[in-house]
């Protein structure tokens, strides 16, 4: 399943060259200077990372939590569904579907202070602008932290995240250093094989749900069972 994220971030690249890829190209890289220009943009790859892992930990967890009430494998399987529904579902119907839109307010912030980043040349810029540009809605992202939340586990959620992200670094840091790498037929094969992907994933965490005994993919479900015992006293 962990390695489910590294793929869909990888083939996800596309997409987050259009969402992310703009804050990329305007970062103030040492044009004249290539290894220099490399270390900063694995700073800024670094600054995603570390907001991807924190945000895999606090959705690891609210899937813990959902754990302790034995729901898990029902959320695995729901979870599967709702990531088949958003590609199976015409985009028309999910106009109003707005994940954000109760923490606009931080978003803005997030933004505002990203702009501000842009602007400086010190050496933590780019570490601030990759850990603000990992916060920023993205609907790849939430496909990926429904995967941190069905896995019911701080540890595993936060790896899950932080693979998703290191999948998407090949594409964009070629896409930095090469803009016409990718020809326009290319990309669009590419993004046709993302919901693609999405679909198998989701259908990946419904057979995770179901326990049907499938080491790593579908393991049978820990049952608790209270053993009692009689302890017989014998006079000697």
């Amino acid at each position: 399943m962990l390695l489910s994220a590294l793929a869909l971030g990888f083939l996800g690249s596309l997409h987050c060259l259009g969402m992310c890829g703009p804050i990329a190209f305007m970062l103030p890289l040492d044009r004249r200077n290539k290894q220099r220009k490399l270390f900063q943009l694995f700073v800024y790859h670094f600054g995603r990372l570390v907001s991807y892992g924190l945000l895999g930990l606090a959705f690891g967890f609210v899937g813990k939590g959902l754990q302790l009430f034995g729901v898990q494998q029902k959320l695995s399987i729901a979870i599967g569904a709702i990531m088949i529904l958003l590609v199976l579902v015409p985009s028309r119907f999910l106009k109003g579907f707005h994940p954000t839109r109760p923490i606009y307010g931080l978003l803005n912030s997030v933004k505002s202070k990203l702009g501000e980043a842009l602007k400086k040349r010190t050496p933590d810029t780019f570490l601030t602008i990759g850990f603000l540009n990992g916060f920023l809605p993205c609907g790849l992202v939430y496909v990926a932290l429904f995967g941190a939340i069905a896995l019911g586990n701080p540890i595993q959620g936060s790896l899950y995240m932080v693979l998703f992200g290191i999948g998407t670094i090949p594409l964009m840091t070629s896409a930095v250093f090469a803009s016409g790498l990718f020809g326009v037929k290319a990309k669009s094969k590419i993004k046709k094989l993302v919901p693609v992907f999405v679909v198998v994933i989701g259908f990946m965490f419904i057979v995770r749900g179901l326990g049907l005994g499938i080491p790593y993919l579908s393991p049978k479900p820990v049952t608790q069972e209270m053993v009692s015992t009689d302890l017989e006293c014998h006079q000697p």
